[in-house]
């Protein structure tokens, strides 16, 4: 059976409204491809930080970026019920700040007109993000009506346990939702060239290939604060092929494939690689950070 997916490279801010109005739009013109899964980018409602770092921040400083945050939302409010109505029988998945309690998370949701289908809080934190949100601690995977899915968000991507641990979950598609900006030295005129966008699109391609599964990549668009994204919103096919990407433009990329048939492709060529991993080996990669032992050249 054939799915249809759209991803979107777009553009939101603290502008709740203006958010809807965005959300909106692109679910219709998902709709009017006959799309059944949309992803959006992390931190479509509400918006991102304005700006990442703070290791040395005076406390003045972090006081001006503790009241920028963007809007604290909870899983069972209005706010996500709004975009369920809006999804309908569309599955939808997006970013937001999610409040729980006076706690903060980094957060993203998989919903449809009947409801939230699975959530997620982000994992790793880059750049003083742990100065405005709390990390989450697990990468759960859940049945949709488009296939079994997970969801990580930006930084994730860099880690190849994360996507390990969902494809192990079962998941068939994996959204992974960003907020990725160009490089903040030696800037490139040309965001082709810049060398974030070239990380951005290595990790969507081999996080797909490695584990064999749909890779679904959102990003956000043009510039909030001092930050300027890299778009690149893409669907990679379990063999590591780019079914469909925005490139360096805001917009929506739409492919259409039969995820399980996809699968059973790349997984019945000789490279299967869950079912051909040695985890006996691999305790090392579990045990606790020993990283500043590493010494380099």
């Amino acid at each position: 059976m054939s799915t249809t997916i759209s991803v979107a490279s777009a553009q939101f801010g603290r502008d709740m409204e203006e958010a809807y109005r965005t959300i909106g739009a692109l679910i219709e013109q998902a709709k009017q491809r006959g799309s059944d899964l949309l992803v959006l980018p992390e931190a479509a409602l509400g918006g991102y930080l304005p700006s990442l770092g703070g290791g040395d921040e005076s406390p003045e400083a972090r006081q001006r970026r503790l009241e920028s945050l963007p809007p604290a939302l909870e899983l069972g409010g209005p706010e996500l019920a709004r975009v369920a109505a809006m999804a309908g029988n569309m599955t939808v998945t997006l970013g937001f700040c999610e409040a729980d309690g006076e706690t903060r998370y980094n957060a993203a949701v998989t919903l449809c007109g009947d409801g939230i289908l699975g959530s997620y809080r982000k994992v790793h934190q880059p750049l003083g993000e742990n100065l405005c949100y709390s990390a989450g601690s697990e990468y759960p995977t859940f049945d949709t009506p488009v296939g079994r899915m997970g969801m990580q968000i930006c930084y994730d991507k860099a880690f190849p346990e994360a996507a390990r641990a969902l494809s192990l979950g079962g998941a068939e598609i994996i959204a992974s939702l960003s907020a990725w900006p160009t490089a903040r030295t030696n800037a490139t005129p040309n965001m082709e060239d810049d060398r974030w966008k070239q990380r951005f699109d290595i990790y969507d391609r081999a996080r797909a290939l490695e584990n064999q599964v749909v890779w679904v990549a959102s990003n956000q668009a043009g510039t909030f604060g001092s930050l300027r994204f890299v778009c690149s919103a893409k669907i990679v096919g379990p063999g590591g092929e780019v079914l469909a990407d925005t490139g360096t433009q805001e917009g929506l990329a739409t492919a259409t494939l039969d995820v399980k048939e996809a699968m059973g492709a790349a997984r019945g060529g000789g490279m299967y690689n869950l079912r051909d991993r040695r985890p006996e080996l691999y305790g090392s990669v579990t045990k606790p950070n020993r990283v500043e032992e590493l010494t380099y050249a």
